[in-house]
């Protein structure tokens, strides 16, 4: 048996076994990765409210293809368990529909973005297997704009999550497909939303056992407890005193990078992050995976966002970073952290 099939088996017989504690650890998107302690009613409550939430059936058949080491993969069982759903386990990679029959058919299947991403690049004939089913998840990533373009043609409805370990999974989800598609994500059913001082959301319900979670979420919060993301409250850049949210650049300089050069771009990661700058304390930069842009293209980057009303001229990149590769956590999410660590080495080293 593999690691994986083995950790899998393993959570079976634990949870048939009717224990009441789980130890799972964080992702480590946003840090070290962290232990968290979850009850056995926690997770059957979240699987109940997806079900609902998604007019998931006994019967249903779902398709698991995440690591079971982390808590998406892992409620992908338990959501089989407490729904009655069939299940088909495969290994992770980055093309998970890759060896299954043209004719395979799920109701249900949970994917991060690259999943997703590659399905649609490098298998397009799985798409079918896609447009048959009730509903896709998608998360553990931000979703790019050039994957929300490519998703459009798939027919199921696909559904980007907000949630995190200690929430259970997620607690909210937001259409990214067809007519109803939003840039709002609607909480689940008992979730209560709310602001804390700072404009960060608080969540409360039985996925917290009724505490109240205190996010570093900035969001723009609506009357009936839906939310738009803004970013993290730790990826703003204080630039002469004028506060920029990392993410507000970034979704800028994706709405460019689509048609820019034909959007040949558009599918390179990127993000916005600060750097030390003598006079206004920290600068706005942006760092690029790939070949480096010419000084003209830069150029031209940043007077279209100023002619696009995207950003402000103080929220524009002063500068522009390239690496081969973004660094990246262990789950493969970028590491903004060792990456701007790796940037600021390199510039030390040129002075």
């Amino acid at each position: 048996m593999t690691p994986h099939e083995i950790k899998t088996f393993r959570f079976y017989q634990q949870w048939l076994s009717g224990q009441e504690e789980f130890l799972l650890h964080t992702s480590g998107s946003t840090g070290r990765p962290k232990p968290i302690r979850l009850q056995r009613a926690q997770m059957q409550a979240s699987a109940r409210l997806t079900g609902q939430a998604l007019g998931l059936q006994a019967g249903d058949r779902a398709l698991v293809c995440l690591s079971t080491d982390y808590i998406a993969g892992l409620m992908m069982l338990v959501r089989a368990f407490e729904l009655d759903l069939d299940l088909l386990v495969v290994p992770p990679s980055s093309t998970p529909l890759v060896d299954l029959p043209d004719e395979a058919t799920f109701e249900f299947t949970a994917l991060v973005p690259m999943q997703l991403q590659k399905t649609l690049t490098d298998t397009p004939d799985k798409l079918p297997i896609l447009n048959r089913m009730k509903a896709i998840l998608i998360g553990g990533a931000p979703v790019s704009l050039s994957l929300q373009q490519q998703l459009q043609q798939i027919q199921a409805p696909v559904y980007h999550t907000y949630g995190m370990t200690e929430t259970v999974s997620h607690i909210a989800l937001r259409r990214l497909n067809g007519s109803q598609a939003s840039d709002l994500f609607v909480p689940l059913s008992g979730v209560t939303t709310g602001l804390d001082e700072r404009g960060c959301l608080t969540i409360n319900s039985v996925l917290t056992n009724h505490q109240t979670l205190i996010t570093n979420d900035r969001v723009e919060l609506h009357a009936d407890g839906a939310f738009r993301w803004l970013g993290r409250l730790d990826h703003v850049i204080n630039s002469g005193g004028v506060k920029v949210q990392a993410e507000k650049v970034e979704r800028a300089m994706a709405t460019v990078l689509l048609s820019y050069q034909q959007g040949r771009l558009a599918s390179r990661r990127f993000f916005a992050a600060p750097l030390p700058h003598a006079e206004l304390g920290q600068q706005v930069v942006a760092i690029i995976e790939g070949s480096p842009l010419d000084k003209a293209s830069e150029s031209e980057l940043r007077q279209a966002l100023l002619e696009q009303n995207l950003l402000h001229k103080y929220e524009l990149p002063r500068q522009f970073f390239y690496l081969p590769q973004l660094e990246e956590t262990t789950t493969g999410k970028v590491n903004r952290s060792a990456t701007v660590a790796q940037i600021s080495a390199e510039k030390d080293e040129q002075s």
